[in-house]
C-alpha cells in the first residue's frame, strides 16, 4: 500500500507539489496524468527518496522500486547481471562483490516472470527498448518491491512494446502489487489503469 498525504515540494522558489494526496491499495494500478511541470515525476521521486519533500507524509508498505523512462541498464552486461543488481541493497558487502547462486536463481525467476528467461545471457545493449524496459521491471522484482513506480515507462517505446509493458504492469497489480505509472498517453491510461489521477501545474 502507498499513502501520500499533504506532499509539498519546491525548486528554487517554484512550487511543484502543494498538498498532494494519493492512496493506492495493493492490487491497484493507478495512472498519473497531467501536463509537464505538474509534479507527476517529482511525486514518485519523493516516494523512493530521490527527492526530499519539503513537507507531508509518505507511507509505503514494504519496498518501493522505480522504473524510469531512461531505462538505466548497463548495456555491456547481461540481462541476468542487470537483474541481479536489484538485490545489492540487501546483500552484505562481501556478498555484493559477486552474484551468489541464490540471487542468480531469484533473478532468473524474475526474468521468467517478465517473459525474458531465454534472453538472460544476452547483453542488454542487444535487446530492444521494450525488452530492456521489461528487464528493468524484473530488476525491480528482484528488489522484492511491493510498490512499483513507473515514470513514463512506455514513452520511448513503439506501440507493440508499449502494450507488452502495460500488460505486464497490469498483471503485477493483479498479483497484489501496488503500481503507479506516470503516463502521457490518456488512451493507455484508460485502457489499462484501474484509476486515473489527473494533476495540474501549480
Amino acid at each position: 500500500m502507498l499513502a501520500v498525504r499533504g506532499l509539498r515540494k519546491s525548486f528554487g522558489g517554484r512550487t511543484v507539489l502543494d498538498g498532494f494526496d494519493l492512496r493506492v491499495e495493493p492490487g491497484e494500478f493507478v495512472a498519473l496524468l497531467g501536463p509537464n511541470g505538474s509534479g507527476k515525476s517529482t511525486a514518485l521521486r519523493c516516494v523512493v527518496g530521490l527527492e526530499t519533500p519539503d513537507g507531508g507524509e509518505i507511507d509505503v508498505s514494504g519496498n518501493a522500486a522505480m522504473v524510469f523512462q531512461k531505462i538505466h541498464l548497463v548495456g555491456r552486461r547481461t540481462a541476468l547481471d542487470n537483474v541481479c543488481s536489484g538485490a545489492l541493497g540487501r546483500l552484505p558487502l562481501r556478498r555484493s562483490l559477486f552474484c551468489p547462486h541464490d540471487v542468480r536463481d531469484e533473478a532468473m525467476r524474475c526474468l521468467d516472470r517478465v517473459g525474458l528467461a531465454d534472453r538472460a545471457l544476452d547483453r542488454c545493449a542487444r535487446l530492444s527498448g521494450g525488452q530492456q524496459q521489461r528487464v528493468a521491471i524484473a530488476r525491480a522484482l528482484c528488489q522484492r518491491a511491493s510498490v512499483i513506480l513507473a515514470d513514463e515507462p512506455v514513452s520511448a517505446l513503439d506501440p507493440q512494446a508499449a502494450v507488452q509493458v502495460m500488460e505486464l504492469l497490469v498483471d503485477l497489480a493483479g498479483e497484489g502489487m501496488t503500481v503507479v505509472a506516470v503516463l502521457h498517453q490518456p488512451e493507455l491510461a484508460r485502457n489499462y489503469a484501474h484509476r486515473i489521477v489527473e494533476m495540474v501545474a501549480q
